[in-house]
């Protein structure tokens, strides 16, 4: 699958809540994450702009693998995602550090999710960050329009991962290894 998205910065919750239930979005779910990264030792994924990444809610399980998609100037345009539910996040860690993979790095976000058709619309919690929203679908003609919808200017937001958002708040996620609410440990 390929997906894209685009991210608006330090939203107000409540507002954004009220005005994706006004342009007919349903209220899927909220979610707390846990998730980990990983790459091989010599870091051939990251080498590829991609990852490997084991996340739980605490009731469902997906391995995924992400590959960003960049442009002649580098710069993000999308995402190719491979995802599959797997039954027991633990043994499927210990599996695929036994093929020679390794944690990178431990993450855990707050999410609250809407869907309006194909297209997805996330509030994201991260630690040491303003809550953003992301919304995503199969083409940018989509988001564009739900951004518009919700009175956003698609000019404005980010295109990239959580790391990108970081990025604009002076954290390079690169240098830890745990990226939680209780804690950020760098490597």
């Amino acid at each position: 699958m390929e997906e894209y998205e685009i991210k608006f910065l330090e939203v107000d919750v409540p507002e954004v809540e009220k005005k994706l239930i006004q342009i007919g979005a349903e209220k899927v779910g909220e979610y707390d994450y846990l998730r980990v990264i990983l790459d091989y030792p010599d870091g051939a994924l990251h080498k590829k702009h991609s990852w490997i990444r084991l996340r739980t809610d605490g009731k469902e399980v997906t391995l995924t693998y992400k590959q960003s998609k960049k442009d002649e100037s580098g710069n993000n345009i999308g995402m190719k995602e491979i995802e599959v539910g797997v039954e027991e996040y633990e043994k499927t860690l210990q599996f695929l550090q036994a093929i020679g993979l390794i944690v990178k790095m431990e993450e855990k976000n707050k999410r609250i999710r809407y869907e309006k058709g194909d297209v997805v619309f996330d509030i994201d919690s991260w630690p040491q960050i303003p809550t953003y929203l992301e919304i995503e679908s199969d083409s940018y003609e989509k988001v564009k329009n739900a951004a518009k919808a919700l009175d956003f200017n698609p000019d404005n937001g980010i295109i990239g991962t959580a790391g990108s958002v970081y990025k604009k708040y002076g954290i390079d996620i690169d240098e830890y290894s745990s990226i939680t609410f209780d804690r950020m440990i760098k490597k």
